[in-house]
């Protein structure tokens, strides 16, 4: 869980998740398929979210271990992408609404978002694909919101 140091902006890296982006043909059974496999190989999914076209899909997905993820869809000949995500813990009193507000007041872009499946002490928390992962972190800090790295995932 980060806290606001001290540090100077230059030296502040917030912490991320890391999303992967896993493209499946877009056909019947294919999203079950890739479940399973997360399933048998022992992955655990935080998040997930679909995206769909007429040719294909594009599954964006957060698991508790990156490196074992990466590992795996690479050994089952999946076709992916990863970037960096914010995950925002949503405490008491604070809303998506309010993060919203905060980073359009930068002038800073939600590219996507979405909710994760896992809670830590029960508060929700959602993923945000922000234009500058730095300054968003920066920003949310100051603010009192905490953010997510993938060691408070699992």
């Amino acid at each position: 869980m980060a806290q606001l140091s001290p540090e100077t902006e230059q030296g502040y890296s917030p912490p991320t998740v890391r999303q992967f982006s896993v493209f499946l043909d877009n056909k019947v059974g294919k999203l079950l398929e890739l479940l399973q496999m997360c399933e048998q190989n022992g992955l655990q999914i935080a998040a997930f979210s679909v995206l769909d076209s007429s040719d294909h899909a594009v599954v964006r997905m957060i698991f508790t271990n990156a490196d074992a993820a990466r590992h795996t869809l690479r050994k089952n000949q999946y076709t992916f992408s990863e970037s960096d995500l914010l995950v925002v813990e949503m405490l008491r009193g604070q809303t998506v609404a309010t993060v919203c507000l905060h980073l359009l007041a930068a002038e800073l872009n939600i590219r996507f978002s979405y909710p994760l499946l896992t809670q830590r002490d029960g508060a929700p928390a959602v993923a945000l694909a922000v234009d500058d992962n730095t300054l968003a972190g920066q920003i949310l800090l100051r603010k009192r919101f905490t953010l997510l790295g993938e060691e408070d995932l699992g």
